[in-house]
């Protein structure tokens, strides 16, 4: 299960869910990221976030030394502890980790490259962000052997240290390494939307063999949920859902976009 873009309430229902699946035999791993938690930290420590924006349009958190220090603090500091809790409170064996840990998840840090920060055409060379690279299943499948819900996160490991990583590109590798059989990512949309201030336009299904139609569709963090879910149910991932993490119960009936073969797609649409 993939946490993002979740409010309090969302989160504690969620963890609801994972209360129930647990408690019926399921093995539950949560990921999670932190931009939010990061964004607050960054304020309160005079340190506002800033954004590059590549010649193609892109858009990502520009992350330094002391922002990767300041993600690292929201995301391993306040969102972590706060789902760790929730679950022990809710009975749920939780641990928390980080891509550190174990050596788990691995990156290769992006090159240098020209992009638009501050209003200024510039070759950033030292961005903390990096590409995943490997992930090692063999810690969180020891928690899982022993009953434990793993609560995993970025960072991840490199030869340059410590690198963000996309949280959603994380749990699609995971759950290939670990060969789960659902991935449901929580966002707080429907799912993918035809019209994005339309929420009748929910896209029920997308095809993971030409997905590019519904990519089009997709802006900014949008974008990468729907790449990072074709990619996962490309690599064997049975059930794919981008989830509606509003509903009474996010986990369990997770509502939203699934993500199918073409067959799967002509035959919800007929």
């Amino acid at each position: 299960m993939k946490l993002g873009g979740a409010l309090d309430d969302e989160m504690t229902r969620a963890c609801a869910d994972v209360r129930t699946l647990v408690s019926g035999g399921a093995e539950v791993v949560v990921v999670h990221g932190g931009g939010a938690a990061a964004d607050r930290v960054g304020t309160e420590l005079g340190r506002p976030t800033r954004h590059l924006t590549s010649r193609d349009g892109r858009r990502s958190r520009y992350t330094d030394a002391a922002a990767l220090d300041t993600l690292m603090l929201g995301i391993l500091g306040r969102v972590k502890p706060t789902i760790v809790t929730a679950l022990a409170s809710l009975g749920v064996r939780a641990v928390g980790l980080s891509g550190l840990d174990g050596g788990m998840v691995t990156a290769t840090r992006n090159r240098a490259s020209r992009a638009i920060l501050d209003g200024m055409e510039v070759i950033v060379r030292d961005d903390l962000s990096g590409r995943l690279s490997d992930v090692d299943a063999s810690l969180p499948n020891t928690l899982l052997a022993a009953g434990f819900v793993p609560v995993i996160s970025p960072p991840a490991l490199s030869t340059d240290g410590p690198l963000n990583v996309d949280a959603d590109r994380l749990a699609a590798a995971l759950a290939v390494a670990l060969s789960a059989d659902t991935l449901v990512v929580l966002s707080n949309v429907p799912g993918l939307l035809r019209d994005r201030h339309d929420p009748a336009s929910l896209i029920t299904s997308v095809p993971v063999d030409a997905p590019e139609e519904y990519l089009a569709l997709a802006e900014g963090r949008m974008k990468v949920k729907l790449r990072a879910a074709v990619e996962a149910r490309r690599a064997g991932v049975g059930t794919v859902v981008l989830a509606d993490g509003r509903t009474d119960s996010p986990v369990l009936t997770a509502t939203g976009t699934r993500f199918v073969t073409r067959e799967e797609h002509h035959a919800r649409a007929s």
